[in-house]
């Protein structure tokens, strides 16, 4: 069979192409993508899950486990950052067991059915099939027991304060977890519901490890069991929801599934999938690249995940996760500016403008709630990562004409950050004075990563200023941004030719290795960060002294050896171990700082470069396979860079206008947009060899620029490309090609 008659001409069913399990041959030393198989529906409040960790294991699920412990609900966005709001069932048989370990069955991934809107597994000890049906805020289950007069379901609350009731006279059990991992008020609680299809013939409850016989349990660990006499094959349906705000909306969240049986719900989620991956359709790849794809995708499409609720009255509520009140409106969560500014976002501007003005006024609420812009939510503020980069988040939405957020707020909490440190580390800006009066974050203040915050407020200021400029700011203001945007120059190193952490009075730390991890940087080394000009990349040539001397550095982060000093760290973390086993150099695609670089080639003059490198990572980094990310998928962002790099084009710089080029991986993707205009990106000579841009026309005529405008594109568009195997090396070298830079668009 030849190459070309694998290749799948059409997608109709791209929910049926998604494999949640890519990215769960994980562990704590080495990332495989540290996801687990979010059985939900897109952005939904409440995930479930096959729960293989103990109870408060950020690895909740991992590929090579061997049992299964309960069907947990999380709302966790990474292992890292662990869970909240969780809580757990298991169905058994046999006598009564509720410890986690005791309760568990071996299971297998030959018996295990896993799609985003529907689970199976067949639990061998207790010889049940356990299916799975979710909504945004509730699920379906349904158990098919074997014959038995002792068949049970475990309701699991787990530790740190919880509470059961069971309720025979109407198959029901309530109850409430309080575990959560931070970022949460005191008065935080997941109330939960869940009501049966079949009356109790055995109740009883526990708490910490003794069995009660009674119907109520509150303690520090509580749970309840549930038990019936089966007939073989029988099936036993739960309906279950959930609530942050209260348990009569708990109750309110079950109209979700209505009087839909299991199948219709199941079958609502794989539409609601449908519909929404239906919006970006790709033709004329393999099996495994249509795969890999729409996996990407799904993940896209997960976070931020809802944080609200309707009310009896069918209005927007939700729990503040920053004061602890009910409040009226949108509120989002579960997502890291640091990682998701890059591309996750972008894509949402791009693709889903109305859902991140939901999300922006979420924004806009969680700062009158709390004070401050979260930079990481889980579901408040969490004491993570570095920068300033809600400023991205919300320059890049306006600017790309999102409206419906309340502008003026946000505005007035992206100011509040360039003067004042926050309540937290990573929360406003580590540093502020320092940076403001100095220009950078100095090196010996004792205040970590210092260089990567300089670099990342630059951005954010450059960010800022586009904003005010759109705002129609005071001219004095938008002059201190555009001044502050340069401050990367500060840490630039001539005798190196590197970014270089620098010392309050001036002098460049010494010693420096530019190998080394952390330390004056973030997860990464100074061969990471010194591409972190995002807003300026012409700037950042004219100090390293031209276009030549600029491809030649970028040419050497992938001809240096993966060498690496971990002393910062004492010991090798995982983004270390990713890089150095990736055989492409200095290159550590397994982590956000540096996914941007490739695509820096198109500023000067050698795009090309850009595009065999692009299509190197998708090939080589990318799979379908439980094994298939490099390093953390980080909610979203490491596969939003597959989504963009697939079409062909990436966001370098949010905030501004651009989409730089690479190359189109399919021979043909269209783009539904929301305002119902259509995006179509042609390659029909794309094939493995077949990876450089011969030439491109755009609507018909030829286009030479190294970079599509989000304007032009949203009016609907047909990109033309023509692929070669050899590389063009005259297409796109004129200066009039380049990308935007602020030093070449403010020149005067």
């Amino acid at each position: 069979m030849s190459a070309q008659a694998q290749l799948v001409e059409k997608v109709t069913d791209p929910v049926e192409w998604v494999n949640p399990l890519v990215g769960t041959d994980s562990k704590h030393s080495l990332s495989n993508g540290n996801t687990y198989p979010a059985i939900a529906l897109p952005w939904g409040m409440n995930f479930w899950v096959p729960q293989t960790g103990k109870m408060g294991d950020g690895w909740i699920y991992t590929y090579s486990a061997d049992k299964i412990r309960g069907f947990k609900q999380t709302h966790q966005p990474s292992p890292w950052m662990n869970d909240y709001g969780q809580f757990s069932i298991m169905p058994l048989t046999g006598k009564v067991r509720f410890k986690e370990d005791e309760r568990a069955s071996w299971f297998s991934h030959k018996s295990e059915i896993v799609k985003p809107y529907y689970y199976s597994v067949y639990l061998a000890d207790h010889n049940i099939t356990t299916e799975i049906a979710p909504t945004e805020r509730a699920a379906r289950f349904r158990f098919t027991f074997p014959q038995t007069d002792s068949a049970f379901v475990v309701v699991d609350a787990f530790d740190k304060g919880s509470y059961v009731k069971i309720i025979p006279a109407e198959n029901k059990i309530i109850g409430y977890t309080t575990k959560n991992s931070g970022g949460v008020p005191d008065n935080f609680k997941n109330y939960f519901v869940l009501i049966f299809d079949k009356p109790f013939t055995y109740n009883a409850t526990w708490h910490n490890t003794s069995l009660q016989n009674n119907l109520e349990a509150k303690e520090n660990h509580a749970g309840a069991i549930i038990g019936f006499k089966t007939k073989r094959g029988e099936r036993v349906n739960v309906r279950v929801a959930s609530s942050f705000i209260s348990p009569e909306q708990a109750e309110l969240n079950l109209k979700e599934i209505g009087n839909d049986d299991f199948e219709t719900v199941k079958n609502k989620g794989k539409a609601a999938w449908n519909k929404e991956l239906s919006r970006v359709s790709a033709e004329g790849g393999t099996v495994d690249q249509m795969r890999t794809f729409y996996s990407c995708l799904y993940r896209s499409l997960l976070f931020p995940r809802k944080f609200y609720e309707i009310d009896a009255n069918g209005k927007v509520m939700h729990y503040s996760p920053y004061n602890g009140e009910v409040r009226p409106g949108y509120m989002f969560t579960d997502t890291g500016f640091w990682d998701t500014f890059r591309a996750l976002f972008p894509f949402l501007n791009l693709m889903y403008p109305s859902l991140n003005a939901q999300i922006q006024e979420g924004l806009a609420n969680a700062y009158k709630e709390g004070g401050w812009l979260p930079e990481w939510a889980s579901p408040g503020l969490r004491n993570v990562m570095i920068g300033s980069n809600s400023a991205s988040i919300v320059a890049d939405a306006y600017l790309k004409g999102v409206r419906g957020q309340d502008i003026k707020t946000l505005y007035e909490a992206v100011l509040k950050n360039t003067q004042n440190e926050g309540p937290l580390t990573a929360v406003g800006r580590a540093g502020v004075k320092y940076y403001n009066e100095l220009g950078y974050v100095p090196y010996d203040v004792k205040i970590n990563e210092n260089a990567a915050r300089t670099l990342e407020y630059a951005y954010a200021d450059f960010a800022i200023y586009q904003l005010a400029k759109a705002l129609n700011r005071p001219k004095k203001e938008i002059n201190l941004f555009a001044k502050r945007s340069q401050n990367y120059r500060n840490l630039f190193d001539p005798e190196t030719g590197l970014m270089r952490g620098k010392n309050q009075n001036g002098k460049f730390q010494a010693p420096f290795n530019p190998f080394k991890w952390g330390d004056a940087f973030t997860e990464g080394n100074s061969w990471h960060y010194t591409w972190s000009v995002f807003h300026d990349v012409q700037g950042l040539i004219n100090l390293m002294g031209g276009k030549k001397q600029f491809v030649a550095k970028l040419d050497t982060v992938f001809a240096l050896p993966p060498i690496y000093d971990e002393s910062y760290y004492r010991a090798v973390i995982h983004e270390i171990r990713e890089m150095q086993i990736a055989n492409m150099g200095q290159y550590a695609h397994g982590n956000q700082p540096i996914q941007h670089m490739i695509y820096l080639y198109n500023y000067a003059g050698a795009p090309w470069k850009a595009q065999y490198w692009v299509r190197e990572t998708m090939n080589r980094m990318y799979t379908p396979n439980p094994d298939g990310y490099i390093g953390d998928e980080d909610n979203g962002q490491t596969s939003a860079w597959y989504v963009f790099s697939a079409m062909g084009f990436y966001p370098v710089c949010p905030a501004t206008d651009q989409y730089v080029m690479g190359a189109p991986l399919f021979k043909k993707i269209s783009l539904h947009l929301e305002n119902g205009k259509k995006i179509e990106i042609n390659a029909p000579a794309n094939n493995p060899e077949n990876k450089y841009i011969n030439n491109l026309t755009l609507n018909g005529k030829p286009y030479t620029k190294n970079w599509l405008s989000h304007a032009e594109l949203i009016k609907g568009a047909v990109l033309n490309f023509d692929m070669t195997a050899t590389p063009n090396t005259q297409r796109g070298t004129k200066t009039e090609d380049f990308p935007y830079s602020f030093s070449k668009a403010t020149r005067k």
